[in-house]
């Protein structure tokens, strides 16, 4: 594929109208700061100390460390009976949308519950829990197994959980596509409410998976740092000595309304999603496309979606991994489809790779970005890798002006997913 088509110039897809969906709520919850505006400091500030610790479940490993939330007392903002059904991913889920829907100045006692929908992306569910269980049925016996294993390591435990904290009648989907869940999840949404089949959608991922097997797996893949005497610095997108990602924990969720909805109730608007598209690399089950051709194809569709051409994108919260492949591959991909204009960041350098939720947490930021007109540094970037060829924003976080933004996401299996956000 070249990339050149019908949708090359972004104009819109033919017989496909122009959507714009309206962004009123934003809640995260990262290890860059818990709610809103502390990840958005948190993340502005390449100086500041996210918590990345060492972790007693996975001593012993080349990566014994990861993005840790801490502070954050679940038991007393969830309460003792809710925790017993949710693992610790759709905990963080819940407390996200809870973040969201204020922000939206939503009430779910009054809104139309049927109108209302949820999707969330995850790409290991409950994994931790099914690891202890794992191990308790292998110890003690199958007697000693938990009844509750389904509804706390199923995929859709964030989504449903969210749909029954607020009350939510209408579609309630999870999307599992590895680490472009939450990025799909939000283009899902986007759908929904162009075809009219809800007013308001939570969407969004969500993932916590402190798991001693899955953390192993992903050493003998030399897919995570291990710069176990420095873990802050050991993620460093785009760097010319990156080694691997390092797994963070968290959840990012937006509300989104449709338009029509959102001006009815004269809501404040943060930002648009204009554009969505969704490729497969149909190349590898672990390794991207090695020409991007399949994320090209996946920004480009975006771009045709929002009727946007790429000149005119000025920044991208990039999937930035900080692995030596992706950091390239994608890198040259943004240049050869945008162009050298816009200003390029990964903000999981402060974040960790939150995997599933990656895409919600990245696109919340994006919203953020717009809104702040001001784009977040990558953080460790110490010495920048002369063969990325864009504009890697470094050490500081930069103020621009810019009315179009792309997230990109990339997930094992070949499943890619783009965003384009636009200011209100």
């Amino acid at each position: 594929m070249s990339g050149r088509g019908p949708f090359a110039r972004g104009s819109a897809r033919p017989g496909v109208e122009p959507f714009a969906a309206a962004v009123t709520g934003i809640g995260l919850v990262t290890a860059a700061g818990v709610g809103a505006r502390a990840a958005w400091d948190g993340v502005c500030d390449a100086t500041a100390a996210p918590s990345v610790v060492h972790r007693e479940e996975l001593a012993g490993l080349p990566c014994d460390f990861m993005y840790t939330i801490t502070g954050l007392d679940t038991r007393d903002l969830l309460g003792v009976a809710a925790l017993r059904l949710m693992d610790r991913f759709s905990q963080l889920a819940v407390i996200a949308a809870r973040e969201a829907v204020a922000d939206a100045g939503l009430d779910p006692a009054v809104w139309d519950s049927g109108r209302v929908a949820v999707v969330i992306g995850s790409a290991h569910g409950g994994l931790p829990f099914y690891d202890g269980q794992h191990a308790v049925l292998a110890e003690r016996g199958a007697r000693r197994v938990s009844p509750k294993l389904a509804p706390l390591t199923v995929v859709n435990g964030a989504a449903s959980s969210v749909a029954m904290d607020l009350g939510v009648h209408g579609p309630s989907q999870a999307v599992s596509t590895a680490c472009s869940s939450g990025t799909v999840a939000i283009g899902t949404a986007h759908q929904m409410l162009r075809t009219g089949a809800c007013d308001v959608v939570v969407a969004g991922g969500a993932e916590s998976v402190c798991s001693r097997l899955l953390i192993a797996s992903a050493c003998q893949m030399r897919a995570v740092s291990t710069r176990r005497d420095d873990p802050r610095a050991a993620c460093r997108p785009f760097d010319a000595h990156r080694d691997g990602f390092v797994v963070g924990e968290g959840a990012g969720l937006l509300v989104m309304e449709h338009p029509e909805h959102a001006r009815a109730r004269g809501a404040t608007v943060r930002a648009r999603v204009t554009g969505y598209g969704a490729s497969s690399d149909a190349h590898s089950a672990v390794a991207p496309d090695p020409d991007g051709l399949g994320i090209e194809r996946a920004l480009r569709t975006a771009l045709a979606d929002a009727g946007v051409d790429g000149s005119q994108i000025g920044h991208v919260n990039a999937h930035g991994t900080s692995t030596v492949a992706n950091d390239l591959i994608e890198a040259t991909m943004l240049r050869r489809v945008l162009g050298e204009q816009p200003l390029v960041t990964s903000t999981k350098a402060m974040t960790g790779h939150t995997l599933g939720a990656a895409g919600g947490v990245e696109a919340a930021l994006t919203v953020l970005a717009l809104q702040h007109q001001l784009v977040p540094p990558t953080a460790n970037l110490d010495a920048p890798d002369p063969a990325v060829p864009v504009d890697v924003v470094a050490k500081e976080a930069r103020r621009s002006s810019f009315e179009h933004a792309v997230k990109t996401s990339l997930g094992f299996g070949g499943h890619n997913a783009a965003l384009v956000l636009s200011r209100a």
